[in-house]
């Protein structure tokens, strides 16, 4: 009831203040499990994706998000919670698997769930090569992946910015990937590197980012 409220509440203000241009909704599947797998400029990504999505996706989000005290404790946990995040213990030594973990959960209850594979906001602008957790869970979870270009939250907050400001942005759901090749392959160092690379190719297409750090690229099948 909470999320249904957030998003009717929520989207409209959206719009209004930011007027996103969002395509492909059609590609987030109708039913079943699914991985939203973005690029990450701003904090504001993990409440614009889930607002532009046409299914819930659930995040992961920092503890400290839902601890805080007082009134702006309550907005800042209320918002989370109602856009469906939840929180991890990032410190913990078992941190990165507890996370997939939970992720993993989410899947295997037929929900959506969203993930930045570069793992942190982009501080340049350039999309970082991803670590491979995203496949680990697609290839786990069996599910598709579906890649996500998100262009001009960097100006809304850029990294460092206490507050959002008014600027258009875009989200562009690109086709959802399935990886059938590599069923049963999670555990495969090799073949999660493949997928991960592929997804990324994809972000990449559609965010429109210049790539940094990924090496020397993938020889030809």
């Amino acid at each position: 009831m909470i999320y249904l409220l957030a998003r009717l509440l929520l989207r409209p203000l959206f719009r209004i203040v930011f007027r996103p241009r969002v395509s492909g909704r059609r590609n987030v599947p109708a039913t079943g499990a699914f991985i939203i797998a973005s690029n990450h400029l701003s904090f504001i990504d993990s409440m614009v994706i889930p607002l532009s999505a046409p299914r819930r996706v659930r995040y992961l989000a920092k503890h400290e998000y839902f601890s805080g005290r007082g009134v702006g404790g309550w907005a800042t946990r209320t918002l989370f919670t109602a856009l469906g995040a939840m929180p991890v213990q990032r410190e913990a030594s078992r941190a990165a698997q507890e996370a997939l973990d939970t992720a993993l959960g989410v899947l295997r209850a037929g929900e959506g769930f969203g993930i930045y594979p570069e793992g942190t906001r982009s501080r340049d602008g350039l999309l970082a090569r991803g670590k491979t957790g995203v496949a680990w869970l697609a290839l786990t979870a069996g599910c598709p992946v579906v890649p996500v270009g998100v262009v001009g939250t960097d100006r809304i907050q850029p990294v460092g910015a206490r507050w959002p400001r008014p600027h258009r942005f875009s989200v562009t759901f690109g086709e959802p990937m399935t990886f059938p090749e590599h069923a049963g392959k999670a555990r495969n160092g090799p073949a999660r590197r493949e997928v991960t690379d592929r997804i990324m190719e994809a972000i990449a297409e559609l965010s429109g980012q210049e790539k940094a750090g990924w090496g020397a690229p993938r020889p030809a099948a």
